[in-house]
């Protein structure tokens, strides 16, 4: 009896301590992004997207000052909060760096498949980056609010539901599988539960981001091709409808959060 008495002691202590440690180790991170958020990196690459957007480049010589995110021509402040939407030029659904892709070519007569065909971080779509970091930023504190009216809309957040809960590739996992149920973590990193309005609201809400452990920042395509990786799935085509539909999906079950980004990630 006492044997038993004393093992469940034990256990119970362990997993005290087990629980303990997590939380501090959650806040010992939290402590250091705070120490670091007055200073966050991404404010370099947001004043070497509003230098990009503003001068004129690719064989039109035009700049990207009339490009039109959605609330009309030149306006940036608001813009990524109410993406991805549907817009009747393309005929399709857009996130911001597919929209931006839009502009490119049609402004600067630049040739879009040139930036998908790029590496991330790299040419191209380094300059993608830094425009996403400028554009974002001036949706920061406002509410997450995409319009989900057009059937298209409609269409891809079903498509990104569908995608978001998929399973398969070698260790038969999904979006779900990190990121659909509370309270998990891989490594040192809290995974949020997107599936809820206030844990999409957390990864939406915080993403694009400056990524301290490769000193990059990472736009929203990055992260969910970073996804595809870890789910050993084949390396999504950038801007691809799957990828635009679980942006969808996130922004949606996000709707009426805070924009906080550009975040900073571990």
């Amino acid at each position: 009896m006492l044997k038993s008495v004393l093992i469940s002691l034990t256990v119970l202590v362990l997993a005290v301590g087990g629980t303990s440690r997590a939380q501090s180790t959650g806040d010992e991170i939290a402590k250091y992004r705070e120490m670091l958020a007055d200073g966050n990196p991404s404010e370099l690459f947001e004043a070497a997207g509003e230098e990009l957007w503003l001068k004129p480049a690719g064989p039109n010589a035009q700049s990207l000052a009339k490009c039109d995110l959605g609330l009309g021509p030149g306006v940036v402040d608001g813009a990524f909060a109410q993406l991805p939407r549907f817009f009747k030029d393309t005929q399709r659904v857009q996130d911001l760096e597919s929209r931006l892709l839009t502009c490119m070519q049609n402004l600067q007569g630049i040739d879009s498949q040139s930036v998908i065909g790029e590496e991330f971080g790299r040419g191209l779509r380094k300059n993608m980056e830094a425009i996403v970091a400028y554009v974002v930023t001036h949706s920061k504190g406002m509410k997450i609010n995409p319009p989900l009216i057009h059937p298209k809309e409609r269409e891809f957040y079903a498509l990104g539901q569908k995608a978001f809960y998929y399973r398969a590739g070698p260790m038969d996992f999904s979006c779900a599988s990190c990121h659909g149920a509370p309270n998990q973590r891989i490594r040192l990193q809290d995974l949020p539960e997107i599936s809820t309005p206030q844990g999409a609201a957390l990864a939406w809400g915080t993403w694009p981001a400056y990524r301290v452990s490769s000193g990059e920042f990472w736009t929203m395509q990055r992260r969910l091709s970073d996804c595809f990786r870890q789910q050993r799935f084949p390396s999504p085509v950038y801007t691809s409808d799957v990828t635009i539909a679980l942006s969808v999906f996130m922004a949606q079950n996000a709707k009426g959060g805070i924009v906080q980004t550009p975040g900073l990630k571990r």
